[in-house]
Protein backbone atom coordinates (compact mmCIF):
# COMPACT_ATOMS: atom_id res chain seq x y z
CA UNK A 1 0.00 0.00 0.00
CA UNK A 2 1.12 3.57 -0.65
CA UNK A 3 -0.68 4.73 2.26
CA UNK A 4 1.63 3.88 5.29
CA UNK A 5 -0.59 4.50 8.55
CA UNK A 6 2.03 4.16 12.03
CA UNK A 7 1.52 2.24 14.32
CA UNK A 8 -0.36 4.30 16.97
CA UNK A 9 -2.90 5.49 14.53
CA UNK A 10 -3.29 1.84 13.62
CA UNK A 11 -4.20 1.22 17.20
CA UNK A 12 -6.52 4.11 17.72
CA UNK A 13 -8.92 3.56 14.84
CA UNK A 14 -11.97 1.42 15.96
CA UNK A 15 -14.25 -0.55 13.79
CA UNK A 16 -17.39 0.85 11.91
CA UNK A 17 -20.88 0.73 14.28
CA UNK A 18 -22.84 -2.51 13.68
CA UNK A 19 -20.11 -5.02 12.77
CA UNK A 20 -18.23 -5.55 15.99
CA UNK A 21 -15.37 -3.70 17.89
CA UNK A 22 -11.33 -4.48 18.01
CA UNK A 23 -8.08 -2.61 17.40
CA UNK A 24 -7.81 -2.07 13.59
CA UNK A 25 -4.45 -4.03 14.44
CA UNK A 26 -6.70 -6.71 14.70
CA UNK A 27 -8.76 -5.84 11.39
CA UNK A 28 -8.67 -5.93 8.00
CA UNK A 29 -10.08 -2.60 7.05
CA UNK A 30 -12.63 -2.54 3.44
CA UNK A 31 -15.49 -0.35 2.45
CA UNK A 32 -18.38 -0.21 0.76
CA UNK A 33 -19.43 2.95 -1.66
CA UNK A 34 -22.26 4.29 -3.28
CA UNK A 35 -25.60 6.39 -3.19
CA UNK A 36 -26.31 6.45 0.26
CA UNK A 37 -28.47 9.32 0.04
CA UNK A 38 -29.80 11.38 -2.99
CA UNK A 39 -32.27 9.98 -5.84
CA UNK A 40 -30.18 6.89 -6.14
CA UNK A 41 -29.86 5.89 -2.48
CA UNK A 42 -32.55 3.13 -2.79
CA UNK A 43 -29.32 1.27 -4.48
CA UNK A 44 -26.82 2.33 -1.66
CA UNK A 45 -29.46 0.84 0.89
CA UNK A 46 -28.98 -2.20 -0.85
CA UNK A 47 -25.10 -2.58 -0.88
CA UNK A 48 -25.17 -1.45 2.54
CA UNK A 49 -27.49 -4.24 3.67
CA UNK A 50 -25.17 -6.51 1.49
CA UNK A 51 -21.77 -5.43 2.72
CA UNK A 52 -23.31 -5.58 6.14
CA UNK A 53 -24.70 -8.94 6.06
CA UNK A 54 -21.26 -10.20 4.31
CA UNK A 55 -19.05 -8.68 6.99
CA UNK A 56 -21.31 -10.12 9.72
CA UNK A 57 -21.41 -13.80 7.95
CA UNK A 58 -17.60 -14.07 7.09
CA UNK A 59 -16.90 -12.72 10.53
CA UNK A 60 -18.61 -15.26 12.40
CA UNK A 61 -16.80 -17.50 10.60
CA UNK A 62 -13.93 -16.89 11.57
CA UNK A 63 -12.81 -13.36 9.48
CA UNK A 64 -10.04 -13.61 6.75
CA UNK A 65 -6.76 -14.73 7.44
CA UNK A 66 -7.52 -14.88 11.58
CA UNK A 67 -8.98 -11.47 11.07
CA UNK A 68 -12.04 -9.55 11.99
CA UNK A 69 -13.55 -7.48 8.51
CA UNK A 70 -14.14 -3.83 9.57
CA UNK A 71 -16.63 -2.04 7.36
CA UNK A 72 -16.80 1.76 6.20
CA UNK A 73 -19.25 2.46 4.23
CA UNK A 74 -19.08 5.36 2.43
CA UNK A 75 -21.62 7.92 0.44
CA UNK A 76 -20.67 8.87 -3.35
CA UNK A 77 -24.50 10.16 -4.17
CA UNK A 78 -23.47 8.88 -7.44
CA UNK A 79 -21.19 12.27 -7.92
CA UNK A 80 -17.78 11.11 -9.63
CA UNK A 81 -16.03 13.98 -7.54
CA UNK A 82 -17.34 13.01 -4.73
CA UNK A 83 -16.42 9.45 -5.31
CA UNK A 84 -12.55 10.66 -6.60
CA UNK A 85 -12.86 11.84 -2.44
CA UNK A 86 -14.46 9.00 -1.29
CA UNK A 87 -11.48 6.66 -2.76
CA UNK A 88 -8.69 9.39 -1.56
CA UNK A 89 -10.47 8.93 1.97
CA UNK A 90 -10.65 5.04 1.93
CA UNK A 91 -7.06 5.09 0.75
CA UNK A 92 -6.14 7.20 3.85
CA UNK A 93 -8.28 5.08 6.18
CA UNK A 94 -6.08 2.10 5.30
CA UNK A 95 -8.88 0.10 3.49
CA UNK A 96 -7.27 -2.95 1.11
CA UNK A 97 -10.68 -3.26 -0.42
CA UNK A 98 -13.56 -1.41 -2.16
CA UNK A 99 -16.68 -3.49 -2.85
CA UNK A 100 -18.10 -0.37 -4.99
CA UNK A 101 -19.42 1.75 -6.40
CA UNK A 102 -23.23 1.76 -7.94
CA UNK A 103 -22.71 4.42 -10.62
CA UNK A 104 -20.15 3.95 -13.86
CA UNK A 105 -19.64 7.31 -13.37
CA UNK A 106 -18.54 7.29 -10.24
CA UNK A 107 -16.91 3.68 -10.48
CA UNK A 108 -14.59 4.68 -13.43
CA UNK A 109 -12.89 8.21 -11.74
CA UNK A 110 -12.80 6.43 -8.08
CA UNK A 111 -10.81 3.41 -10.07
CA UNK A 112 -8.00 5.17 -10.85
CA UNK A 113 -7.75 6.26 -7.41
CA UNK A 114 -7.82 2.94 -6.22
CA UNK A 115 -5.16 2.03 -8.98
CA UNK A 116 -2.84 4.70 -7.59
CA UNK A 117 -3.42 3.68 -4.04
CA UNK A 118 -3.02 -0.03 -4.54
CA UNK A 119 -6.87 -0.41 -3.10
CA UNK A 120 -8.67 -3.95 -5.05
CA UNK A 121 -11.58 -2.82 -5.95
CA UNK A 122 -14.87 -4.92 -6.47
CA UNK A 123 -17.97 -2.79 -8.49
CA UNK A 124 -21.20 -4.92 -7.86
CA UNK A 125 -23.19 -2.68 -9.96
CA UNK A 126 -20.86 -0.76 -12.77
CA UNK A 127 -21.88 -2.23 -16.01
CA UNK A 128 -19.68 0.63 -18.40
CA UNK A 129 -17.33 -1.18 -20.31
CA UNK A 130 -14.78 1.37 -19.87
CA UNK A 131 -14.35 0.11 -16.23
CA UNK A 132 -12.56 -2.61 -16.66
CA UNK A 133 -11.46 -2.11 -20.17
CA UNK A 134 -9.40 0.95 -19.42
CA UNK A 135 -9.25 0.06 -15.62
CA UNK A 136 -6.20 -1.96 -13.82
CA UNK A 137 -5.54 -5.30 -13.09
CA UNK A 138 -7.23 -4.16 -9.51
CA UNK A 139 -10.51 -3.62 -11.05
CA UNK A 140 -13.29 -6.25 -11.07
CA UNK A 141 -17.05 -6.58 -10.67
CA UNK A 142 -19.74 -9.16 -10.04
CA UNK A 143 -22.06 -7.87 -12.36
CA UNK A 144 -22.22 -8.34 -16.16
CA UNK A 145 -21.60 -5.22 -18.82
CA UNK A 146 -23.76 -2.77 -21.13
CA UNK A 147 -22.36 -4.15 -24.46
CA UNK A 148 -23.51 -7.87 -23.33
CA UNK A 149 -26.93 -6.40 -21.69
CA UNK A 150 -27.59 -4.00 -25.13
CA UNK A 151 -26.84 -7.21 -26.96
CA UNK A 152 -29.51 -8.89 -24.92
CA UNK A 153 -31.73 -5.74 -25.36
CA UNK A 154 -31.31 -5.27 -28.90
CA UNK A 155 -32.29 -8.60 -29.64
CA UNK A 156 -35.11 -8.61 -27.48
CA UNK A 157 -36.78 -5.67 -29.38
CA UNK A 158 -35.82 -6.97 -32.85
CA UNK A 159 -37.61 -10.18 -31.77
CA UNK A 160 -40.76 -8.68 -30.47
CA UNK A 161 -40.79 -5.43 -31.84
CA UNK A 162 -39.43 -4.89 -35.20
CA UNK A 163 -42.79 -3.61 -36.70
CA UNK A 164 -43.31 -1.29 -34.18
CA UNK A 165 -41.53 2.76 -33.95
CA UNK A 166 -38.94 2.08 -31.38
CA UNK A 167 -37.21 5.21 -29.33
CA UNK A 168 -34.00 4.91 -28.04
CA UNK A 169 -33.58 7.84 -24.71
CA UNK A 170 -30.91 7.99 -21.94
CA UNK A 171 -29.79 10.24 -19.46
CA UNK A 172 -26.12 11.71 -20.62
CA UNK A 173 -24.98 9.34 -17.97
CA UNK A 174 -21.89 6.73 -18.11
CA UNK A 175 -23.93 4.32 -17.66
CA UNK A 176 -27.25 5.12 -19.00
CA UNK A 177 -25.82 6.50 -22.47
CA UNK A 178 -23.71 3.30 -22.47
CA UNK A 179 -26.63 1.00 -22.15
CA UNK A 180 -28.64 2.86 -25.05
CA UNK A 181 -25.10 3.08 -27.37
CA UNK A 182 -25.11 -0.56 -26.77
CA UNK A 183 -28.67 -1.35 -27.70
CA UNK A 184 -28.95 1.01 -30.20
CA UNK A 185 -26.03 -1.13 -32.04
CA UNK A 186 -26.99 -4.25 -31.48
CA UNK A 187 -30.61 -3.27 -32.94
CA UNK A 188 -28.87 -1.45 -35.88
CA UNK A 189 -26.77 -4.20 -36.66
CA UNK A 190 -29.75 -6.74 -36.92
CA UNK A 191 -31.05 -4.06 -39.67
CA UNK A 192 -34.08 -2.29 -37.45
CA UNK A 193 -33.54 1.41 -37.33
CA UNK A 194 -34.95 3.16 -33.98
CA UNK A 195 -36.77 6.23 -34.82
CA UNK A 196 -35.87 8.07 -31.95
CA UNK A 197 -32.50 8.45 -30.09
CA UNK A 198 -32.90 11.04 -27.39
CA UNK A 199 -31.35 12.29 -24.14
CA UNK A 200 -33.42 13.57 -21.33
CA UNK A 201 -32.28 15.51 -18.08
CA UNK A 202 -32.05 12.82 -15.27
CA UNK A 203 -34.22 14.52 -11.79
CA UNK A 204 -36.43 16.17 -13.81
CA UNK A 205 -39.91 16.03 -12.57
CA UNK A 206 -41.73 16.67 -15.45
CA UNK A 207 -41.77 14.80 -19.06
CA UNK A 208 -44.76 15.88 -20.51
CA UNK A 209 -43.35 17.43 -23.22
CA UNK A 210 -41.06 14.35 -23.70
CA UNK A 211 -43.88 12.08 -23.88
CA UNK A 212 -46.04 14.44 -26.12
CA UNK A 213 -43.29 14.07 -28.67
CA UNK A 214 -43.41 10.14 -28.23
CA UNK A 215 -47.09 9.96 -28.21
CA UNK A 216 -46.94 12.67 -31.69
CA UNK A 217 -44.21 10.42 -33.66
CA UNK A 218 -46.27 7.09 -32.96
CA UNK A 219 -43.76 5.43 -30.63
CA UNK A 220 -45.20 1.76 -29.38
CA UNK A 221 -41.68 1.13 -27.57
CA UNK A 222 -39.81 3.81 -25.62
CA UNK A 223 -36.55 2.25 -24.41
CA UNK A 224 -34.84 3.90 -21.50
CA UNK A 225 -31.04 4.22 -20.94
CA UNK A 226 -31.61 5.30 -17.11
CA UNK A 227 -32.65 4.70 -13.69
CA UNK A 228 -35.76 4.05 -12.12
CA UNK A 229 -36.92 7.18 -11.17
CA UNK A 230 -36.91 8.66 -14.66
CA UNK A 231 -38.26 5.84 -15.94
CA UNK A 232 -40.89 5.30 -13.70
CA UNK A 233 -42.34 9.03 -14.02
CA UNK A 234 -41.88 8.49 -18.01
CA UNK A 235 -44.41 5.78 -18.14
CA UNK A 236 -46.90 6.73 -14.93
CA UNK A 237 -46.55 10.35 -17.21
CA UNK A 238 -47.36 8.82 -20.12
CA UNK A 239 -50.32 7.14 -19.20
CA UNK A 240 -51.69 10.37 -17.78
CA UNK A 241 -51.57 11.35 -21.39
CA UNK A 242 -53.86 8.63 -22.60
CA UNK A 243 -50.68 7.16 -24.03
CA UNK A 244 -49.37 3.46 -23.30
CA UNK A 245 -46.31 2.62 -24.56
CA UNK A 246 -44.35 -0.17 -23.95
CA UNK A 247 -41.23 0.37 -22.16
CA UNK A 248 -38.44 -1.49 -21.84
CA UNK A 249 -35.07 -0.59 -19.49
CA UNK A 250 -31.93 -2.23 -17.77
CA UNK A 251 -30.52 -3.06 -14.79
CA UNK A 252 -31.62 0.27 -12.86
CA UNK A 253 -35.43 -0.88 -12.61
CA UNK A 254 -34.04 -3.33 -9.94
CA UNK A 255 -35.77 -1.85 -7.24
CA UNK A 256 -39.67 -1.76 -5.40
CA UNK A 257 -39.39 1.87 -5.75
CA UNK A 258 -40.24 1.70 -9.35
CA UNK A 259 -43.19 0.71 -8.68
CA UNK A 260 -43.85 3.01 -5.86
CA UNK A 261 -43.42 5.56 -8.18
CA UNK A 262 -45.36 3.87 -11.27
CA UNK A 263 -48.11 1.93 -9.36
CA UNK A 264 -50.06 0.03 -11.61
CA UNK A 265 -48.82 2.04 -14.55
CA UNK A 266 -45.63 0.00 -14.41
CA UNK A 267 -47.26 -3.16 -15.17
CA UNK A 268 -45.72 -4.52 -18.43
CA UNK A 269 -42.34 -3.19 -17.79
CA UNK A 270 -39.39 -5.07 -19.56
CA UNK A 271 -35.98 -4.65 -18.21
CA UNK A 272 -33.06 -6.93 -18.35
CA UNK A 273 -30.69 -8.17 -15.13
CA UNK A 274 -28.66 -11.11 -14.19
CA UNK A 275 -29.96 -14.05 -13.29
CA UNK A 276 -31.89 -13.13 -9.54
CA UNK A 277 -29.21 -14.62 -6.82
CA UNK A 278 -32.59 -15.01 -4.69
CA UNK A 279 -33.60 -17.84 -6.62
CA UNK A 280 -30.26 -19.67 -6.38
CA UNK A 281 -30.23 -22.69 -3.97
CA UNK A 282 -26.81 -21.84 -2.68
CA UNK A 283 -27.71 -18.61 -1.45
CA UNK A 284 -31.46 -19.48 0.23
CA UNK A 285 -29.82 -19.14 4.12
CA UNK A 286 -28.43 -15.77 3.31
CA UNK A 287 -31.69 -14.67 1.54
CA UNK A 288 -33.54 -16.07 4.47
CA UNK A 289 -31.13 -14.22 7.22
CA UNK A 290 -31.80 -10.91 5.16
CA UNK A 291 -35.40 -11.23 5.03
CA UNK A 292 -35.60 -12.51 8.99
CA UNK A 293 -33.98 -9.16 9.46
CA UNK A 294 -37.20 -7.26 7.55
CA UNK A 295 -34.80 -7.28 4.26
CA UNK A 296 -35.71 -8.74 0.91
CA UNK A 297 -32.84 -8.81 -1.08
CA UNK A 298 -33.33 -7.15 -4.21
CA UNK A 299 -31.37 -5.79 -6.85
CA UNK A 300 -27.61 -5.75 -6.02
CA UNK A 301 -27.82 -6.67 -2.04
CA UNK A 302 -26.49 -9.96 -2.88
CA UNK A 303 -24.16 -9.16 -5.49
CA UNK A 304 -21.88 -6.65 -2.75
CA UNK A 305 -22.39 -9.86 -0.73
CA UNK A 306 -20.89 -11.78 -3.36
CA UNK A 307 -18.11 -9.24 -4.19
CA UNK A 308 -17.01 -9.41 -0.67
CA UNK A 309 -17.11 -13.54 -0.99
CA UNK A 310 -14.63 -13.63 -3.77
CA UNK A 311 -12.47 -11.25 -2.31
CA UNK A 312 -12.67 -13.03 1.02
CA UNK A 313 -11.80 -16.28 -0.62
CA UNK A 314 -8.94 -14.42 -3.27
CA UNK A 315 -7.46 -13.33 0.04
CA UNK A 316 -7.61 -16.71 1.46
CA UNK A 317 -5.90 -18.35 -1.30
CA UNK A 318 -2.84 -15.19 -1.39
CA UNK A 319 -2.36 -16.13 1.85
CA UNK A 320 -2.73 -11.98 2.18
CA UNK A 321 -4.70 -8.91 0.99
CA UNK A 322 -1.73 -7.53 -0.67
CA UNK A 323 -3.84 -6.36 -3.91
CA UNK A 324 -1.89 -7.93 -6.86
CA UNK A 325 -1.35 -11.15 -5.08
CA UNK A 326 -5.48 -11.06 -4.67
CA UNK A 327 -6.00 -9.93 -7.79
CA UNK A 328 -4.03 -12.82 -9.26
CA UNK A 329 -5.80 -15.31 -7.15
CA UNK A 330 -9.21 -13.45 -8.36
CA UNK A 331 -8.23 -14.18 -12.22
CA UNK A 332 -6.88 -17.68 -11.12
CA UNK A 333 -9.51 -19.52 -9.04
CA UNK A 334 -13.45 -20.14 -8.83
CA UNK A 335 -15.51 -18.98 -6.30
CA UNK A 336 -18.46 -20.34 -4.41
CA UNK A 337 -20.83 -17.09 -4.00
CA UNK A 338 -24.51 -16.39 -3.37
CA UNK A 339 -23.98 -15.60 -7.09
CA UNK A 340 -23.39 -19.04 -7.45
CA UNK A 341 -19.87 -20.34 -8.83
CA UNK A 342 -18.16 -17.47 -10.25
CA UNK A 343 -14.54 -16.21 -11.75
CA UNK A 344 -13.25 -13.24 -13.63
CA UNK A 345 -11.51 -13.57 -16.89
CA UNK A 346 -8.26 -11.33 -17.56
CA UNK A 347 -10.05 -8.02 -17.52
CA UNK A 348 -11.86 -8.33 -14.68
CA UNK A 349 -15.01 -9.19 -15.72
CA UNK A 350 -17.41 -11.99 -14.28
CA UNK A 351 -17.45 -15.21 -15.98
CA UNK A 352 -20.95 -15.85 -15.08
CA UNK A 353 -24.02 -15.93 -16.77
CA UNK A 354 -25.18 -13.18 -18.76
CA UNK A 355 -28.57 -11.39 -19.30
CA UNK A 356 -31.78 -12.15 -18.98
CA UNK A 357 -35.34 -10.39 -19.59
CA UNK A 358 -37.55 -9.78 -16.37
CA UNK A 359 -41.26 -8.37 -16.36
CA UNK A 360 -43.03 -6.05 -13.74
CA UNK A 361 -46.25 -7.93 -12.63
CA UNK A 362 -48.32 -6.97 -9.56
CA UNK A 363 -45.76 -4.74 -7.76
CA UNK A 364 -42.54 -7.00 -8.15
CA UNK A 365 -40.47 -8.68 -10.76
CA UNK A 366 -40.53 -11.93 -12.22
CA UNK A 367 -38.52 -13.97 -15.15
CA UNK A 368 -40.26 -13.33 -18.69
CA UNK A 369 -42.20 -16.52 -19.21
Amino acid sequence: MKHVRTAFAAAIALTAAGVGSAWAADTIKIGTAGPMTGQYATFGEQMKNGAEMAVIDINAAGGVLGKQLELVIEDDACDPKQAVAVANKAASDGVVFMAGHFCSGSSIPASQVYEEEDILQISPASTNPKLTEEGGDNVFRTCGRDDQQGAVAGQYLVDNFKDQKIAILHDKTAYGKGLADQTKKQLNALGVEEAMFEAYTAGEKDYSALISKLKSEDIGVVYVGGYHTEAGLMIRQAHEQGYKPQLVSGDALVTDEYWKITGDTGEGTLMTFSPDPRKNPVAAPVVERFRAKGIEPEGYNLYTYGAIQAWAQAAEKAGTTDTAAVAEALKGNQFETVLGEIGFDDKGDVTAPGYVFYVWKDGTYDYVE
